[in-house]
């Protein structure tokens, strides 16, 4: 962002006016992100307009900030969120020397991209069953040489990484399925259903990752999955069904809940 385009002085009224009217509580801030992503001004009035509509802003910027990256967001793909850098954070405190790691249910592939830039020499693995999310992936964990599968949880992975996984970071859909009408218009509307309806009580994916996951981890390998603190007791006895020391982290800002299970 140009020092004159992030400016208060240099952000011109009609767009923070035609946000504000739009409903965007930080109109002033999103402005000025357009302007200095939009190229010429119909490309300016263009991206007006379709956030304007509703659309997330990362979908209209078409990128996402994450881990300090700036990470592509493609339309209809799930948008990063910023208390899943907690998630990160946690996974390298816990495997700070890990040499492979996958990011499943990844989405963009914000998490693995996080991951394989704070470690050195990462073999660094992505998966998602929903064909544009892997498309995204790919194009994010390329930088790190790192590979995109499309498939469902561990049936993408490729028979090697068995047993040599050090971190398997799993963002899983963890909204209850009566709750997804409760989100935000921006999620209901414009992410996909898969990567948000975790089953009837928001658990049903996180249940067969946890089920699977020793099978893949190296020892001493973790699982991580964020979850909410409701939801947290129930996904604690999952990660210990799958044979997983388990512990709790929880974060007051973000607020974030992650469970992480360590293998034997």
């Amino acid at each position: 962002m140009s020092p004159s385009s992030s400016s208060p002085a240099s952000t011109p009224d009609p767009v923070v006016a035609a946000l504000r009217a739009a409903g965007c509580v930080f109109a002033e801030d999103e402005a000025r992100l357009i302007l200095a992503t939009a190229r010429d001004p119909q490309e300016l009035a263009d991206m007006v307009a379709r956030r304007a509509s509703g659309l997330p802003l990362e979908h209209v910027l078409g990128w996402a900030e994450f881990g300090g990256l700036r990470i592509a967001v493609e339309a209809g793909v799930f948008v990063p969120r910023r208390r899943t850098e907690f998630l990160v954070a946690e996974a390298l405190a816990q495997a700070p020397d890990a040499s492979v790691v996958v990011d499943l249910c990844c989405g963009s592939g914000a998490v693995g991209a996080a991951l394989a830039a704070a470690l050195t020499g990462v073999e660094l693995h992505a998966a998602d069953i929903d064909p544009a999310a892997v498309r995204c992936a790919r194009r994010n964990v390329a930088a790190y040489g790192g590979h995109a599968h499309e498939g469902d949880l561990f049936d993408a992975l490729p028979a090697h990484l068995r047993g040599r996984v050090g971190i398997l970071a799993a963002n899983v859909p963890y909204v209850p399925t009566d709750e997804v009408g409760l989100l935000p218009p921006e999620a209901r509307d414009h992410e996909p259903l898969v990567a948000l309806d975790g089953g009837g009580d928001g658990l049903d994916v996180l249940r067969r990752v946890a089920a699977g996951a020793r099978r893949w981890l190296a020892p001493g390998g973790c699982l991580l999955i964020e979850t909410s603190e409701r939801q947290a007791p129930s996904a604690i006895e999952a990660f210990e069904a799958g044979g997983l020391a388990t512990r709790l982290a929880i974060s007051e800002e973000p607020y974030a809940t992650v469970v992480i299970g360590v293998g034997h």
